[in-house]
């Protein structure tokens, strides 16, 4: 914390708390921050019944968002509401940062800063993290250049821009979202604790094939994701279908969302029968991770994908598509496996692989534990945040004026 006996205070804004990075961040960090001098609001919206959310995880820590039920994932006549309610708390708060969180909450926490405090000496520092992006993969060519534009605008609005992963920041600059001197490189960092509790693995390993009705010694490949397009679930059936071919294997998807009953009525979920296992969500993914033999993802796009890192800790070797910044977090060769998401029979092949050799399992396991349990701590996310904070309250005090955005001393 700067040198003073106040604490600062910042304005947290996401869109929804489903079941994800994202949330468990703005979460972590609203608590966690109390520590270095920073009192936050989380200020957060509503998500889709099919989204489950994170409000155990807010109870857990003694976090107490502030709902704003009008802001909701999609576009709508509610967001003329939520503004309004995001500007009124901006006047009433007068906070010294403004933290925005993924696409829908950047949006509407950058434009009420600008309609809040529309001279610049008078706005608080604005921060942008963007968890992935939806700028390619989601919309059509003529929406997603909208949106492109919207983020343009923004970005220059914003002092700093943070992406989870190098890859992501780079997609963004190739967008021309911002140059890179608005952005900084902020990995993920998580309390992994739970995964590495190795004492207690066997037990919860059996535990929870027992729920499943599976073997101790049958292999089982697992998805953790939502059941939502860019996580191309359907990826993963075809490459379970592939699998079971060759491998008397069990397939378990842990996730809920939009597209189950159409996932489920699929002709590759048909061919696979009671081998497929649909789990729905849960709160005990270390346990999960546990049960499984090989984790996977099959998505479109990812900005740090959670489900590989919590895995890895988990010491469970990975299987993935080559998108986003999933290169961050495994370690090629080693940790795990990738392909080009077409590629289903490469995916299927690094699957059959790992589930035939345990030596190779467990050297994966191995390497991936130490890699991540490196470099996606808690404590280094929250440090790193706070010497961040510190940087910009200070520039802005030195130039209260607030009109030098861009660059930020390095």
């Amino acid at each position: 914390m700067l040198n003073g006996t106040r604490p600062i205070r910042i304005m947290r804004l996401i869109a929804r708390l489903n079941i994800g990075g994202p949330a468990i961040q703005t979460i972590t960090l609203t608590r966690e921050l109390e520590a270095f001098g920073y009192r936050t609001r989380l200020v957060r919206g509503a998500e889709d019944p099919d989204e489950g959310n994170m409000d155990y995880l807010a109870a857990e820590r003694g976090v107490v968002p502030t709902l704003i039920p009008s802001m909701r994932r999609d576009p709508g006549a509610g967001d003329l509401l939520a503004l309004l309610r995001v500007v009124l708390l901006l006047w009433r708060d007068r906070p010294q940062i403004v933290h925005t969180h993924a696409a829908k909450g950047g949006t509407l926490g950058r434009v009420a800063v600008l309609i809040a405090f529309p001279l610049p000496r008078w706005r608080p520092v604005v921060i942008h993290t963007y968890h992935g992006h939806s700028l390619t993969g989601y919309f059509s060519p003529r929406t997603a250049g909208v949106y492109r534009l919207i983020e343009k605008i923004l970005a220059r609005g914003s002092d700093v821009l943070l992406a989870v992963s190098p890859e992501v920041r780079d997609e963004l600059i190739a967008l021309g979202v911002a140059p890179s001197s608005k952005f900084r490189v902020m990995p993920l960092g998580f309390d992994l604790s739970s995964f590495t509790m190795d004492a207690e693995r066997r037990e919860r390993r059996r535990e929870i094939r027992d729920q499943w009705g599976v073997g101790e010694e049958e292999p089982v490949v697992t998805l953790i994701a939502r059941l939502v397009p860019i996580k191309r679930v359907d990826r993963f059936l075809a490459v379970a279908r592939r699998v079971s071919e060759s491998c008397d294997a069990r397939f378990v998807i842990v996730g809920d969302g939009e597209l189950r009953a159409q996932l489920m009525a699929s002709a590759d979920a048909f061919a696979l029968g009671d081998r497929l296992i649909w789990a729905g969500f849960r709160r005990d993914i270390a346990d999960v991770c546990f049960a499984s033999d090989v984790v996977m993802l099959t998505s479109d796009n990812e900005g740090t994908p959670v489900s590989l890192i919590e895995a890895q800790a988990a010491a469970v070797p990975v299987v993935a598509t080559d998108v986003g910044g999933v290169r961050s977090v495994v370690r090629v060769g080693e940790s795990g496996w990738i392909a080009p998401p077409p590629q289903v029979e490469r995916l299927a092949d690094a699957v059959l692989r790992l589930l035939r050799d345990q030596n190779l399992r467990a050297a994966a396991g191995t390497a991936g534990r130490a890699h991540v349990t490196s470099r996606y701590t808690l404590e280094r996310l929250v440090s790193d945040h706070a010497a961040l904070y510190d940087e910009l309250v200070a520039m802005r005090a030195a130039s209260p004026d607030g009109a030098s955005r861009g660059e930020v001393a390095r």
